[in-house]
């Protein structure tokens, strides 16, 4: 049987070791990232690769501003109670030596281009963009990330939440690619020893389907 292992042992981690990761590592992580599918094949990903702590830390107070903002437009208690209860996890970053943000440009769609200017209905156009194909792209480069890092004995953690703040990230870190914006962030580093155990996933029977 095929050793999966780079795949079951991948699991996010929160708190790292105050260790560098060589550049060439790093490189060869982003490497493994460009080698992911994408939709066309039009690669719309784009990296930026932070070792700055001091803006790494920043980031951290923006997301948490940002998360605290958000909390008090909350309705009720208990709404608010849950949205506060997750701010550790969209902050964990600040733990990481090494975050990549990365980035997306639109995904362009030529049989949208098509139907649009034949006047297609609203309905039609909507169900071309609901896969949101440029997203799963983005997605699939993430998780080569992911998998090579486990693989070459990292941690990591996949974040969209932070997200909620992405404009006010955007302009800290200064990146600049027309049509590009920020989509995700991963936090990079030797993971501490005694991390937790993986949550359980979802049995496969209650996922699947087969149709013969």
């Amino acid at each position: 049987m095929t050793n999966l292992d780079f795949i079951y042992n991948r699991q996010s981690i929160r708190k790292f070791k105050d260790e560098p990761i060589p550049k060439e590592d790093i490189m060869e992580l982003l490497k493994a990232a460009t080698f992911a599918p994408s939709a066309k094949h039009q690669q719309n990903w784009h990296f930026v690769v932070l070792q700055n702590k001091d803006m790494i830390n920043e980031m951290a107070d923006i997301v948490t501003r940002s998360h605290e903002k958000i909390g008090e437009l909350a309705k009720t208690e208990k709404d608010k109670k849950i949205h506060m209860s997750v701010i550790n996890y969209y902050t964990c970053f600040k733990n990481a030596p090494v975050v990549v943000l990365v980035y997306g440009c639109e995904y362009k769609m030529i049989e949208y281009k098509i139907l649009k200017e034949n006047d297609a209905p609203k309905d039609l156009l909507e169900v071309l963009v609901s896969p949101q194909s440029g997203a799963q792209s983005i997605g699939a480069a993430v998780e080569n990330f992911l998998l090579a890092a486990t693989e070459m004995g990292y941690g990591t953690c996949y974040m969209t939440g932070p997200t909620h703040a992405k404009t006010e990230i955007e302009n800290l870190i200064g990146f600049e690619k027309p049509g590009y914006e920020l989509m995700s962030m991963i936090a990079l580093g030797v993971a501490e020893d005694n991390q937790p155990q993986q949550p359980p996933r979802k049995p496969l029977e209650d996922v699947t389907t087969f149709i013969d």
